[in-house]
């Protein structure tokens, strides 16, 4: 059985380098202070921390001891590493938020079919921008880069997405679309 919540949860997916984090920042500063508190947790991933990404660096044996406590309302691995969204999340959109999550389009399916109340937004980049922006940002190396380099030539588009974001001009542009969807939405309840 679905969870079924009155906040909505927006799960943000895009191809590494498509500028999912820079934009949800955006976002998180400029939601109106009327509407029902926006809210983003942080993920846990099996890495180091870095100063690009506001995440929670956890071991593997953590992260695994986590997973069987039941401390994750999703979790992924990819680019051989592990990923968890914390279980708090259920708490706020209880409470009616609504919640931004970046997270891995192979984790879409499992969960539509853990929450009812649910919007995939789509951060879609050309190539071209996608590939500059992956070494520019120099986190990844080898063998990880060229992973996310192919993934990121075989996935242009995401047709399960409920919206798209264009993010291959100006940033502001970017911005204001993910926002006036999800005031939309919000307002639309």
């Amino acid at each position: 059985m679905k969870k079924v919540f009155s906040g909505t949860l927006f799960l943000v997916v895009g191809n590494s380098g498509s500028g999912k984090d820079s934009i949800i920042k955006a976002v998180l500063e400029r939601y109106p202070s009327d509407l029902k508190s926006i809210r983003l947790t942080q993920r846990y991933i099996t890495r180091p921390p870095s100063e690009n990404e506001e995440n929670i660096s956890t071991s593997p044996k953590e992260f695994r001891k986590m997973s069987k406590q039941g401390k994750f309302a999703l979790e992924w691995h990819i680019y051989g590493l592990d990923y968890g969204v914390p279980i708090e999340i259920d708490s706020w959109l209880k409470k009616g938020h609504p919640m931004l999550v970046n997270v891995s389009r192979t984790i879409v399916k499992k969960a539509c079919q853990i929450y009812r109340n649910l919007k995939i937004v789509f951060i879609e980049v050309p190539f071209e921008i996608t590939l500059k922006r992956l070494k520019a940002r120099a986190r990844e190396s080898g063998k990880r880069l060229e992973e996310r380099i192919e993934r990121a030539k075989k996935n242009q588009k995401f047709s399960d997405a409920d919206f798209i974001v264009d993010n291959s001009e100006e940033l502001e542009n970017a911005v204001n679309q993910f926002l006036n969807y999800v005031i939309s939405v919000v307002k639309g309840k």
